[in-house]
């Protein structure tokens, strides 16, 4: 009977999240005059996908989401593996610099939209793919850090002596030892970035145009005089999730082992 309990709290709570997806999903497939009906699907259509490329210019701010989101995490990663490493294994700054790094994650975003809109306006970044992965990148730096600075801190030192002992260089032991064992903290972090950059609204609000737009800030646009185009949300929203599925699908295992700080064989 407990385990018998245990099972349908467990259903329970899957249900709680998985419903609410297949509602999107469900909304996305059917007219918009039966997007509020009861009934689950009271007619199948893929129209409202066909409008948001055809009439919506959504493939556009599919692919801006894409490319703004890859290049943000390829533009941290580096910067935040090697700012973690040396606030791991040298205590770079002191107590007071972990403390900078992790409080720049706290301000809230509406504190710095306007300072960096006058910034990328003066520099000519605005309405620009250059400018909304510049600043993506800069917000998500200290989150990339803080996660690979309790990384490195799980890899023993000795590691590094080992490979200094066999005439390795200080970068060379890093590059060579410290990295491979991190892959899967550090692949972990470029996806948790990619999520962070991909989900962003504020400052792909404030910073792109018509032609840079990303898929949050195309998604908000889909309200007309008449109201909120439902079913056309859920279907971007739909197609929105998809990259996130397939990532969190292939790095389910790397990730688990990155959170958990891993071991190391």
């Amino acid at each position: 009977m407990r385990r018998l309990v245990s099972h349908l709290g467990l259903i329970l709570c899957c249900a709680l999240i998985v419903l609410p997806i297949f509602w999107v999903l469900r909304t996305s497939l059917v007219p918009e005059h039966a997007s509020y009906s009861r009934e689950i699907f009271p007619e199948i259509t893929f129209d409202n996908y066909r409008a948001l490329f055809t009439e919506k210019n959504f493939g556009r701010n599919y692919l801006n989401s894409l490319v703004v989101s890859i290049l943000s995490v390829v533009v941290a990663l580096p910067l935040a593996a090697t700012t973690g490493y040396a606030f791991a294994r040298f205590r770079t700054g002191g107590r007071f610099a972990r403390f900078v790094t992790l409080a720049t994650q706290m301000l809230p975003p509406v504190a710095l939209a306007l300072p960096t809109f006058m910034l990328f306006r003066n520099m000519g970044l605005t309405n620009s793919l250059t400018g909304l992965t510049l600043v993506y990148a800069a917000v998500n730096l200290p989150f990339l850090t803080w996660i690979l600075m309790g990384f490195f801190e799980a890899i023993p030192a000795d590691l590094e002596g080992a490979a200094m002992t066999d005439g390795a260089t200080l970068w060379g032991a890093f590059w060579r030892v410290v990295l491979p064992v991190a892959a899967p903290g550090i692949l972990a972090a470029g996806i948790l970035g990619f999520i962070l950059s991909w989900n962003e609204f504020l400052f792909a609000l404030i910073l792109s145009g018509s032609q840079t737009a990303t898929v949050p800030v195309a998604l908000a646009g889909l309200q007309t005089s008449n109201g909120v185009e439902i079913a056309k949300v859920s279907a971007g929203v739909s197609l929105a999730i998809l990259p996130l599925m397939l990532a969190m699908r292939f790095i389910q295992k790397h990730l688990v082992q990155s959170l958990s700080f891993g071991t190391v064989r």
